[in-house]
This record gives structure tokens, sequence and C-alpha cells, in this order.
């Protein structure tokens, strides 16, 4: 079953115009939502809109309402509401160019992937110049989308053998950093702690797979479902090996570096072994030389 398009129109660069449809880059159908159920009975449990002091009201007398101050609402009709929505635009003008890195990840808030629509062969050529060119510049196209009524910032950027396009949170919607960091002590770490930490990122360092980040808590609430379903105890979840209480960060980060703590000791023992049969090694040709004097002196005799 084909996903049905979040949204349909064209990327606009200057007079170059791209008939796309948008569609979610993302799925949430394995997370597991519950539901509240009364356990005598079995049945879902349901909510009636009520208003203190009145009880159960119709759902023709609600309307929406923004609170101004404590308990005082100034209300706003639908109409009244969708006069105020803007205009759904069927374009995405691309208005200026970034840096890759130029955005901080904290303003990216969801990804679509960007498919080229309709069979024009002029319009997958310029798709593909696009694509392209954002990748050889290294650089994200910024505009702006109407999607039912709101308005939201855009980047375009290329993926692969595609487009993604990531909306993007306004100014005003992110807090800044500089105060929620307060309360962090100022000072540089000790250099000596700095090298090991460098040592210890560089050894786990590699490429992303996202296939080896496993989500256990689903894992384990779904086999749980499925084991009252069936009947039967829950099969066992593997989990992680917790963390060793280190207290001392030198010697925690020297200990992660090496990798295991006790192989160092390990290593030891071979050497004290090699000591102890060296020194037998040394022993035997004298007890040989004994022998031979021995039989020397019988001989003689």
């Amino acid at each position: 079953m084909a996903t049905r398009a979040y949204w349909s129109g064209r990327i606009r660069l200057a007079l170059v115009s791209i008939p796309v449809d948008v569609i979610p880059a993302t799925k949430s159908s394995h997370r597991i939502a519950f539901h509240q159920v009364h356990e005598p009975s079995g049945k879902r449990i349901r909510y009636e809109k009520v208003v203190p002091g009145i009880g159960p009201v119709d759902a023709d007398d609600i309307v929406k309402g923004y609170e101004v101050e404590k308990g005082k609402y100034v209300l706003l009709s639908d109409e009244e509401i969708d006069e105020v929505k803007l205009e759904a635009k069927k374009s995405v003008d691309l208005v200026q160019f970034v840096d890759q890195d130029d955005i901080d990840p904290i303003y990216f808030e969801r990804p679509f992937f960007v498919l080229p629509a309709g069979d024009s062969e002029d319009a997958d050529e310029a798709y593909a110049v696009l694509r392209d060119a954002l990748k050889k510049t290294r650089k994200i196209g910024l505009g702006q989308i109407v999607v039912r009524g709101q308005s939201s910032i855009v980047a375009i950027k290329p993926c692969g053998r595609g487009l993604v396009m990531e909306t993007i949170r306004y100014a005003d919607e992110v807090k800044k950093a500089d105060t929620a960091f307060d309360d962090i002590a100022d000072g540089a770490p000790d250099k000596e702690l700095l090298e090991l930490g460098e040592e210890l990122i560089k050894k786990k360092s590699g490429k992303f797979h996202p296939e080896k980040f496993k989500d256990a808590y689903t894992t384990a609430l779904r086999e749980l479902i499925d084991a009252k379903v069936e009947k039967r105890a829950p099969k066992a979840i593997e989990e992680a090996a917790p963390a060793s209480n280190v207290i001392n960060l030198m010697d925690a980060l020297k200990r992660s570096v090496r990798g295991d703590s006790s192989r160092s000791g390990a290593a030891a023992k071979p050497k004290a072994k090699s000591r102890a049969a060296s020194a037998t090694a040394r022993k035997k040709p004298a007890k040989k030389a004994t022998k031979k004097a021995g039989k020397s002196k019988r001989k003689a005799a």
C-alpha cells in the first residue's frame, strides 16, 4: 500500500520548478500504545466532557479558548480561526542555501522523503540536478511550506539517490542553551583526563549503523503481551551488562581505554611461568653432567 503524501507541490529554485510528493520518513507503528481499561469488565474507559458544577455538556456547546489569565479565556470559533489560517501554497521557494553543519541539530524537527512526481523527463532531470548540486556544494536549501493552514521552515537536503525535507523550528520555539547550562562550572578539565577521553572516543569511533541499536523496552513489552495472549511465561530478554561502580575518574578512563582491567593481571601470569620454566631448563643440564661423571668413574674402576 502506497504511503499517502503529506504534501504535494513544487520545489522552486529561481525559474526552475520541480514537481514533488512529500511523504513521512518516519513511522511510529512499532511503538506500543496503551488504553485505560476497566479491569472487572475488561472494557475500555471513555471520557465524558464535563464542566465543573454543571456536568456533562454537548459537543455543540464547546468552542476553543485561549487562557489570558488564570481562569479567564478568550473564546474563538472555528470560523474565526479558519480566517487566520494561511492559504495553502503549492510551492516551496528555496530562498537561501547554508552549509550542512551551519544549523544546530536542535532546530530540526521532522524528516520527510521528497520524491519526484509526474512522468516528465525534464522534471526528473531537474530533481537530479538539485540533488547532485546540493551534494557537491555540501549545502542545504531553505524555504517555507504551508500545510493545513500553518507555515513551517523547511530544509531540503540530499539523501542517497533522493532528497529529504526536514521541518525546522522557529527561533522562539527553541530555548537558549546558555541559560540552560548556567549552573555548569567553568574551567577546562585536566589535560591527562582529556587525552584519555579523546583516546576512548577514537577507540569507539565508527560508522553509524542504526540497526545495531535495539529498543529493548518495546521488545520486552511485546514479549510480555504475546506471553499473556498465549498464556505462558514471558521469555527473558537479554540486557546490557550493568556498568561498574568506578568512582575515580582517572582509573575509570584508563580501564575503559584498556578495555578490561583484568587483562593486565592475566598477562602477568604467563611471564611468571616462563621464568620458572627457564630456571628449570638451566638446572636440567647440570643433572645430565652429574650422571655422565658417575658413568666415567665406574668405567675407570
